[in-house]
């Protein structure tokens, strides 16, 4: 899993991603032990997709999620990683 921290090139944290993404990355690593899910979660640099930020990749389904800024917007998403089918509400 893939969560956007919108690190530029010159190694610059800037953008929506970066601002709500920091604080969830502890929420999400422990709702995916909680739920016993075999997932390694990746903070990445800028995934050029800010208008949707902040976003989440889920590989190999290749499912991209965006505007996940909240605790029930991950919830959400790892319901459906476990369900095998992705949340709908997210999904881009």
């Amino acid at each position: 899993m893939f969560v956007c921290a919108s690190f530029r090139t010159k190694g610059e944290p800037k953008g929506v991603c970066h601002k709500s993404t920091i604080g969830l990355l502890p929420y999400i690593d422990e709702e995916i032990l909680d739920r016993g899910l075999d997932v390694l979660v990746t903070s990445t640099g800028c995934l050029k997709q800010c208008e949707n930020g902040p976003v989440m990749v889920v590989y190999p389904e290749g499912w991209w999620f965006g505007k996940v800024d909240s605790e029930n917007a991950v919830d959400a998403i790892l319901d459906g990683l476990e369900e095998g089918e992705p949340s709908q509400d997210h999904l881009l």
